[in-house]
């Protein structure tokens, strides 16, 4: 198809999927079971700062931030990493 002179160049297609992938994790700590949930970062928006991938833990509809995700990040030190966590903040 023919372009006039003074259009502007096509636009890119942007990718609109994120190719994030959310993992989960189930911890027993003290005779509980404690249900962490990875989540993809975000831009900016709004007056809201962006943020990085992150491990929430999920409890009663409700996410607690709780440490930075790392990709490709070993499950057994991750696992120990929540433990950790959990060691600090569930007395």
């Amino acid at each position: 198809m023919p372009r006039y002179p003074d259009s502007p160049p096509p636009r890119k297609k942007r990718d609109t999927v994120s190719r994030y992938k959310v993992e989960q994790r189930q911890i027993m700590f003290r005779g509980r079971a404690y249900h962490f949930v990875s989540y993809d970062g975000a831009p900016a928006a709004k007056g809201k700062a962006a943020t990085t991938p992150t491990w929430y833990l999920m409890s009663a509809g409700t996410r607690w931030e709780v440490v930075p995700h790392v990709v490709d990040q070993d499950p057994e030190e991750l696992d120990r990493t929540l433990v950790r966590w959990l060691e600090k903040t569930i007395t």
